[in-house]
């Protein structure tokens, strides 16, 4: 499930600095300068057919020595991850009959926001969701087809995914920022103290305990430091905790994008939209834009549109992300 819909808030206007070509070549890159919140002001629907832009974008990833993923919820979803409809009417029933289905018991993204009665009932929800968008979810085809077909390439991933398949699949985390948090971790819900805690064997045992949607009381997770309640360490307010593990893949990522920005890279956008795009949709436009030696290529059904500006070194490809990828593979 991505949880990109919640941003930073100090970054959403962007850091746009002009600098003359050599400053910019010297100036380090970090997470910060990295994201922008302007969108541009020139977007095209490609009119080149589906066939040749499978083509292209195959070409340019095989000639590439680095790529850059940006994976959103599109990512997740085309690979088989399922959020709502059937699916959460299958796993949640006994949710939505304790609290009516509207608005909030529609999907695992609404559902997170609904105003439990206690920490019993918000734990029995919670629980339930990190087990079944994370824990319990098993490597998808699809991210390791990607991974496998990119072995080759120096290779680093910027995702707001929280559903660890990257890692899953295969990639080392020394290769992965997630920058949102993910299902596997929980926090102080004041952020009294920078650390997170491993929750994945005790979200096990609230699982099996769960009772008329919620957790017996003695498992109620209290802070360690302050006594207070604790929370999922997802960016959805804004106490979400970065600790020491962010902010050293924060600048795996800086020295990552140090290194490529001045050679061969494509930055492989993958299902990221407009809900917070100031994390990755943006930030590639704008560093496509400053370096002429960087190619874009975004897979987005509906919402593939790309600056014209970009020329022939943007491919924006609006159709199946699931079919897109393997059609990719398959003509590098």
């Amino acid at each position: 499930m991505n949880i990109s819909h919640i941003g930073f808030d100090r970054y959403k206007y962007g850091l746009s600095i002009i600098l003359s070509g050599k400053e910019v070549r010297n100036m380090k890159i970090t997470f910060e300068s990295f994201l922008y919140g302007m969108p541009s002001t020139d977007y095209i629907h490609q009119q080149a057919d589906y066939d040749t832009q499978i083509q292209v974008a195959a070409r340019k990833l095989k000639q590439a020595d680095y790529v850059l993923i940006g994976a959103g919820a599109g990512m997740s979803t085309a690979a088989g991850a399922k959020y709502g409809g059937t699916f959460f009417e299958d796993h949640f029933a006994e949710f939505q009959e304790r609290y009516g289905k509207g608005p909030y018991m529609q999907d695992m993204y609404s559902a997170g926001f609904y105003p439990y009665p206690d920490e019993e009932s918000y734990w029995g929800y919670w629980s339930k969701q990190a087990m079944l968008g994370g824990i319990c979810l098993d490597v998808t085809p699809l991210h390791k087809l990607l991974l496998d077909e990119l072995e080759d390439k120096k290779l680093f991933v910027l995702s707001t995914n929280a559903d660890g398949q990257f890692e899953k699949a295969g990639l080392p985390a020394e290769q992965i920022f997630c920058t949102q948090g993910d299902y596997f971790h929980i926090q102080c819900a004041h952020a009294c103290h920078n650390k997170l805690y491993d929750a994945r064997k005790l979200f096990k045992q609230m699982d099996q305990a769960r009772n008329n949607c919620k957790i017996p009381t003695y498992m109620v997770p209290k802070c360690p430091v302050c006594g207070g309640s604790m929370d999922m360490n997802l960016r959805k307010d804004n106490y979400f905790v970065q600790d020491e593990a962010w902010y050293a893949a924060e600048q795996r990522f800086s020295d990552f994008l140090a290194k490529a920005m001045h050679k061969k890279l494509v930055l492989l956008e993958l299902g990221v939209g407009f809900n917070t795009p100031s994390i990755i949709r943006f930030p590639f436009e704008k560093l496509a834009k400053e370096h002429t030696n960087i190619n874009l290529i975004r897979l987005n059904f509906d919402q593939a549109i790309v600056p014209e500006s970009l020329g022939a070194r943007a491919v924006g490809i609006d159709a199946d992300m699931a079919k897109s990828i393997r059609d990719i593979v398959c003509n590098m």
